[in-house]
């Protein structure tokens, strides 16, 4: 599977094609929603038209692009990028950092941690660490992908209780972001992990009342598994990329027990 999205020689007008039907409007529908004429839009998409900036970005608003493709629709047309992208470690992203950095310290004795948009481990509290004994190290060197790291044979996944209802629910968030991206990297990422084996483990979540689907994994060895179920967070209102990119995992306990347990943890 491949995008336009994510190819160099796309043109202007395949980019917005590829992303109208990405987003499943017609051409009437986005025409109308930018408020020009159909003509005109199948102009543009077709190459008869060359569209002005100003159009291309009521265009990228209407169809909700991520701001790296927005770039990429500029790019294509000849303009200058309108958002930047800097590293989170950049001194202009400083106050960037350390919200993200008092988030993750404020949500301990429970893991937290933030990734980019391919899933790579960017920062973590204390927390995570120990659900970590017993990981390969190989899965621990370089770039570390926590979806990978999650149901890798040699990962978390031997650890899973519900390791089918997890990865059912990971293969199924990480689809959607496929669908609204088309990152070419993220359909590499899903097509790995879907190839990972799976087990079953009886009743799922929904099926015993549950509110969310839970992360249970076994630690230190214990019979019972802890639970844990998650948040995400993003920024509200990014105009760097790199920040648009950036989500922070956050895990709460699903049950009593597994409160009791990592507050225990972290006193000592």
């Amino acid at each position: 599977m491949t995008s336009i999205a994510s190819s160099p020689r796309a043109g202007v007008g395949d980019l917005v094609r590829d992303w109208r039907q990405r987003r499943r409007l017609s051409q009437l529908q986005l025409a109308g929603e930018a408020d020009i004429s159909t003509r005109h839009l199948s102009f543009v998409e077709n190459g008869r038209s060359e569209p002005s900036r100003s159009l291309l970005l009521r265009l990228a608003e209407r169809l909700d692009m991520p701001l790296r493709a927005r770039n990429e629709l500029l790019h294509a047309a000849g303009f200058a990028a309108l958002y930047a992208e800097r590293p989170l470690d950049a001194p202009e992203m400083s106050a960037a950092r350390r919200a993200v950095d008092a988030v993750l310290s404020a949500h301990a004795p429970f893991p937290a941690l933030a990734v980019d948009r391919h899933w790579t481990l960017v920062a973590s509290n204390a927390a995570v660490a120990p659900l970590l004994a017993g990981v390969s190290a190989a899965l621990l060197q370089g770039d570390v992908n926590v979806l990978r790291l999650s149901l890798h044979p040699e990962g978390l996944a031997p650890r899973i209780a519900n390791l089918a209802e997890w990865r059912a629910h990971l293969l199924a968030r990480l689809q959607q972001q496929v669908e609204r991206s088309g990152d070419a990297q993220l359909v590499a990422l899903r097509a790995e992990l879907a190839g990972y084996p799976s087990r079953d483990d009886g009743v799922h979540a929904h099926e015993a009342g549950g509110i969310a689907v839970p992360l249970r994994l076994h630690v230190d060895g214990r019979a019972e598994p802890l639970s844990l179920i998650s948040t995400t967070t993003v920024f509200g209102t990014p105009v760097d990329v790199t920040l648009s990119e950036l989500a922070l995992e956050c895990f709460y306990p699903a049950d009593e027990r597994t409160r009791e347990a990592l507050q225990r943890a972290a006193a000592s």
